[in-house]
Order: C-alpha cells, then sequence, then structure tokens
C-alpha cells in the first residue's frame, strides 16, 4: 500500500514538473541586451528540483484547477528562487551551481547583479498580470516573503562572519 502511494505520488510530481517546464518553456525575454537576458535564460535552464513552483500547482488542482493564474504564480515562484540563487552565488564566492559555472563566473558580477534584478523586476510584472480579487494579498504575501528571503540572507552572512 505504502509502495503505491510513493509510486502515485511520484506520477504526480512528473505531471506537474512537466506543466512546470512548458510554463517556462512559454516564458518569453526579450534579446537585447544579450549579456543580460541571456544569462537569465542559462540559469533557467540549469533545472534543479523546482519543487517550490511545482507545489503552487498542486495546490492550485487541490483547490479547483491550475488555470493562468496559477501557471504565473508558479513562474513567480521559480523566477524568484533563480533570482536569489543568481545574488547568492556571488555572495557565497560559489563558482558552480548545479555542476555549472555561475552565472557571475560564465558572465561577471554585474551582469549577474543585473539579471537577478530583471528576474525579481519580472516577477512583479507577472504579478501585477494576475487577475484576482485577492491580488493585493498576494502581493501582501509576496513582499513580506520577498523581504524575508534578503533578511534571512544577511543573517546567513552574519553568521559565517562569526
Amino acid at each position: 500500500m505504502a509502495l503505491q502511494a510513493v509510486f502515485t505520488y511520484m506520477k504526480a510530481i512528473d505531471k506537474y514538473s512537466q506543466l512546470l517546464a512548458d510554463v517556462i518553456a512559454g516564458f518569453d525575454l526579450p534579446k537585447q541586451p544579450a549579456n543580460l537576458y541571456e544569462s537569465i535564460e542559462y540559469i533557467l535552464s540549469l533545472g534543479g528540483k523546482r519543487l517550490r513552483p511545482i507545489m503552487v500547482l498542486m495546490a492550485a488542482d487541490v483547490c479547483g484547477g491550475v488555470n493562468e493564474a496559477a501557471k504565473k504564480m508558479a513562474l513567480v515562484v521559480e523566477l524568484f528562487h533563480n533570482f536569489s540563487l543568481m545574488h547568492d552565488d556571488i555572495m557565497d564566492h560559489a563558482d558552480l551551481r548545479r555542476g555549472k559555472p555561475s552565472v557571475h563566473k560564465k558572465w561577471d558580477e554585474a551582469t549577474a547583479i543585473l539579471g537577478g534584478d530583471a528576474l525579481l523586476v519580472k516577477t512583479y510584472q507577472l504579478l501585477m498580470e494576475i487577475e484576482a480579487p485577492f491580488r493585493d494579498d498576494l502581493m501582501h504575501i509576496y513582499n513580506k516573503t520577498a523581504l524575508e528571503v534578503c533578511e534571512g540572507q544577511q543573517m546567513d552572512m552574519n553568521f559565517e562572519r562569526e
């Protein structure tokens, strides 16, 4: 019985993972300036488990179905995560991200900072496209969470210095 539950869960993860891959593939970025947008495409191409946005899609499905707003929210979560990784790699002097050169090593620190910043701006653009009666609540939660991520990163840096 437990083994069947594991297979069912894995099948569901695969379903949402493919849906998320389709959403990310449909995310169009400008072509210029090339370094900026190539760096964003690069980090998004590195993949990862992507459990955070997958959980967004799963929760939406449980609450009535995956609609365009849920897909955008999953993309927001993935873009925000990658924004934080681009900046984190610089702060941690990480040469690699998922076994490949980190953005600041493949390009330079300025490009990685700007790429991360552009990802953050893209999350706000996507959030503003979500037409829902609860968008103000969503923005409040998003801003609170984003600030907490920054605070957590600073605490991590403080801890490493002590």
